[in-house]
């Protein structure tokens, strides 16, 4: 193995708290640690990419560092699929956690609140829909044509769509152009959709654990994260309350993109913590008993789905399904107006955004003559490598923001 186990513990840890904070989690609060507060920004209309309308939007967004007074400083953070915008700090001093990245997020870090202003935005129908800290419009949001929760009245949206609400978020600062943007995962789908789309604010781009589209295999197993949910008997066609919510469905889908998420040595680890054995005697006497592994997968996996919604998940895969930089007919097309300098930094042992996802892209992009660069996070945490491991390259992302 190449990792201690105590060292994959911490990042199935992360994994089952939202990512938040894993990057630091052995750490204790310090002097230094950030304080943050969420934001609220609404927007009274907003027309999706699909051109559909919703009303009375609210997003919550964060910031850290000062905004300077020419406004040049901004650095624009997205996050992953099960995140929000809590990248670094903390709300309270004695909060459990901090944010997801806060490992390169912060003074003297290399993304240095120093020197940047740094602003992250919850995408729509964020994942974590009853969360204290979360309050983004989705699904579960009340329709106030009607009184009741959208379900699916909610009209279906994009990775677009979450870059437009970040702009209008940074519009209503009074903010014009970034310095750059940067994002894991999900969000890296987002860093380089704003990079397309509007490339005269975005003269760098940060995709980490990223794609440039959601090819065939992609979407084939996107849609593996949204069945347990539509055969879940109280989903009943996104009609629930949260009293009456299909969550057995939701911790099937939490647990099956946990796994997805993670690389096989994790799990190998983790069984000999267990005491795990193929032939376990509950599984063998009893066709309804589990094997341990599965157990405690579950478990973890249904305890976070009390504080997320179905729905929501349904409408963040769609997102991602319906992705391709630029939004256009093909990825080559949608690259065509990139004038960012480019930085794609995927996981060896991702199994769930492949590299080769990243390095189609990155090759497009050098063939058309863009200044691209790519790398790779080493180490076996699959997936989750562009979080834990996220400071293996903070020397080489404090490099080329400075540039």
């Amino acid at each position: 193995m190449s990792r201690r186990p105590a060292a994959f513990i911490w990042a199935l840890t992360c994994l089952l708290w939202l990512l938040s904070g894993c990057a630091t989690a052995q750490s204790s609060a310090t002097d230094d640690t950030l304080l943050v507060e969420k934001q609220r920004f609404t927007l009274p209309t907003f027309t999706t990419f699909g051109g559909k309308t919703i009303k009375n939007v609210n997003v919550g967004w964060e910031s850290y560092g000062e905004l300077n007074d020419a406004k040049d400083n901004v650095i624009l953070i997205t996050h992953y699929f099960s995140g929000s915008s809590h990248a670094a700090g903390k709300y309270a001093i004695d909060d459990a956690a901090l944010g997801y990245w806060d490992a390169i997020i912060g003074p003297g870090k290399a993304i240095d609140t120093n020197r940047f202003f740094v602003v992250s935005v919850d995408s729509l129908a964020n994942l974590n829909a009853y969360d204290e800290n979360v309050i983004t419009t989705g699904p579960a949001t009340i329709n106030p044509d009607t009184g009741k929760p959208y379900g699916l009245d909610f009209p279906v949206v994009t990775i677009r769509d979450f870059v437009n609400v970040q702009k209008a978020v940074l519009e209503s600062l009074g903010i014009e152009r970034l310095h750059a943007v940067v994002g894991p995962s999900m969000g890296s789908m987002q860093a380089l959709d704003w990079a397309a789309a509007y490339p005269d604010w975005v003269p760098r781009m940060v995709s980490v654990i990223g794609a440039g589209q959601s090819d065939a295999w992609t979407t084939a197993a996107l849609e593996q994260w949204a069945m347990p949910i539509r055969l879940d008997k109280n989903w009943n066609d996104g009609n629930y309350t949260r009293d009456t919510a299909p969550n057995e469905g939701l911790a099937a889908s939490l647990a099956l993109i946990t796994q997805q998420a993670l690389h096989p040595e994790y799990f190998a680890t983790q069984g000999e913590s267990l005491g795990y054995s193929a032939l376990e005697d509950a599984p063998l006497n009893d066709i309804r008993a589990s094997h341990s592994i599965v157990k405690w997968l579950f478990d973890r996996a249904a305890s976070r789905a009390q504080k997320m919604d179905a729905n929501h998940l349904l409408y963040l895969v769609r997102a991602c399904q319906l992705y391709v930089a630029g939004h256009n007919e093909d990825l080559k097309t949608g690259l065509a107006n990139v004038k960012a300098k480019t930085f794609f930094l995927p996981a060896e042992s991702d199994l769930l955004l492949m590299p080769y996802l990243a390095r189609d892209t990155h090759d497009m992009l050098i063939a058309r003559g863009t200044d691209s660069t790519f790398d790779t996070l080493k180490g076996s945490f699959g997936h989750l490598e562009g979080v834990v491991d996220i400071k293996e390259q903070a020397d080489a992302l404090r490099a080329f923001l400075e540039n």
